[in-house]
């Protein structure tokens, strides 16, 4: 939904139920005129579905965030300052179908959000 868009990918590597990648964040998206005009933010909805997608591209098949154990908002991202985010994610099959994530958007020292939970 978002990527190719609202972002695209510059790195990816997914090893062993672990995904790394770089993302490049379009500055122009049409989101950040309204999010907010004067100081562009990432909406903290946009960085939980970079976490979906990521997962969806690695286990190839759509999911359904069905528990959030921790979702934390550590800082803002500006587009236009911080324009690259690194997307962490550790994925693991549950008996039930669904799946165990962890993940983490940052930059350098700077960590934008935290997040575990399970999707379906």
């Amino acid at each position: 939904m978002l990527k190719g868009n609202f972002y695209n990918i510059r790195t990816v590597v997914n090893e062993n139920g672990q995904v790394t990648l770089t993302l490049e964040l379009n500055a122009a998206h049409p989101i950040f005129g309204g999010h907010f005009p004067e100081q562009p933010v990432v909406p903290g909805v946009c960085m939980m579905q970079i976490i979906t997608e990521t997962l969806e591209d690695a286990v190839q098949q759509k999911v359904l965030l069905q528990k959030a154990g921790l979702m934390k908002f550590l800082n803002m991202i500006d587009p236009v300052q911080q324009p690259l985010v690194d997307v962490n994610l550790t994925y693991k099959a549950e008996e039930n179908g669904g799946w165990k994530v962890n993940a983490t958007l940052k930059r350098e020292a700077t960590t934008f959000m935290k997040f575990q939970g399970v999707f379906k």
